[in-house]
This record gives C-alpha cells, structure tokens and sequence, in this order.
C-alpha cells in the first residue's frame, strides 16, 4: 500500500494483516494489534490465539454478538470462528513458549537496530509493570511483528540505535510497522520496505539508525 501521508491505524492494519502468510498461527497483542483480525484475507486459513485460552478466534464483537464470557486478553469481546476451542490458561502459555505459534503482534515503546523489543515499561518510577505474555510470544514466536507510530510526542525516533526502556526481549522483532515506514529486521540490520508520507531522505535524517 503507497500513500502519499502517514497511514492510519486502519491502514497499518491492512499492511500486517496481508504479511501473515497463509495457515499462520498468530497471537494478536493487546490495543492496536487486535485490528488485524478485521483485515485477515477470507480464505487464508490463519487461525488467531489468544493467551487467555482460544484458538480460532474472530473479530471483535460488536452489538448482539457480544458475550461477556468470551473475551481476548485484553478483556474485549470478540467472536468465535468455526472450529473454535477454548483450554487452559497453562496450556495456552505451554503453546507460546513452546514455538507453536508462527507470528505474534505486538505494541511497543522501543525497537532497537538488533531487534530488541521493550514494550512493557518506560521504567519511570510510577509506571505500572504490565509485561503480561509478552515475554513468552517474543521468545516463542517463530516470527515477531511489531505496530507502533515512528515517533513519539515529542518527536523522538522510537526505533533507536539501543532500547532505553526495559527489554521484553533481545533480537526477536523481524518486522516494524510504523504511520510512516515499515521494515525489516535481520542479522543484517534494518532494511526499509515502504514508506509513507515521508521521504527516504527525511526519514535518514530523523532516525539514528542506518538502514538499507
């Protein structure tokens, strides 16, 4: 997808939603992420886990759909596709760390040049630890996409030489999503895939990282 300014949350959605490959296993994480669920291609086979304890869950539910004892772990209603099974909260964690799941998505604060992935604190004195599965998906998961906007309010990349933040995990993060650009990570470094609304050259000169 070309655009000529930022993507919305909607787009970047899209973009993700059509990386997964085919018959994926995917966890979609908490906030942005669950977007994708809108935008996966029907007929593709991927099935979505969520760490509270389902396989083969549906988009959000919306209206009379909504049943408050099926949620995803973020505690919003969703829906059931069929097939669908429920098991226990160690059985779930047990297909996480045990590389079951083929991608996980995930929010974050931090992506460094490496790949390392910090999502769960700023590491401020007051800030509430909230790292949940997070850990268990980024060390578990054969793939690990992330979504986040480039730069934060103050204008600071949030794609930097080294994380400032907490680590969730080292060298795990194999593809960035961003408003502006996305790339890819390997051992190789950082390579730019697209960008939008911004210019190579402009986005070299606000990124400390170097990429190709």
């Amino acid at each position: 997808m070309s655009s000529d300014k930022p993507l919305t949350r909607q787009q970047m959605a899209e973009i993700v939603a059509a990386d997964i490959p085919d018959g994926a296993y995917v966890n979609l994480g908490i906030g942005q992420p669950t977007m994708v669920a809108d935008y996966l291609k029907p007929g593709s086979g991927v099935v979505l886990h969520t760490e509270n304890g389902m396989l083969g869950m549906g988009p959000p539910a919306v209206g009379d759909q909504i049943d408050p004892d099926l949620t995803n772990a973020g505690k919003q209603p969703v829906t059931e596709l069929p097939g669908a099974s429920y098991f226990h909260h160690a059985d779930s964690f047990a297909m996480m760390r045990g590389g079951h799941l083929d991608v996980c998505i995930m929010g974050a604060f931090q992506v460094s040049a490496r790949g390392d992935l910090a999502n769960w604190s700023t590491g401020a004195p007051d800030a509430i630890p909230a790292v949940g599965g997070a850990m268990d998906l980024a060390i578990g998961a054969k793939q690990v996409f992330v979504m986040m906007s480039l730069f934060a309010k103050d204008g600071k990349p949030k794609l930097v030489p080294d994380c400032t933040y907490p680590l969730t995990g080292k060298a795990c993060v194999s593809r960035l999503y961003t408003d502006v650009a996305s790339f890819r990570i390997d051992a190789d470094g950082v390579h730019l895939l697209d960008t939008y609304g911004i210019s190579r050259d402009e986005l070299a000169a606000r990124l400390d990282v170097p990429f190709t």
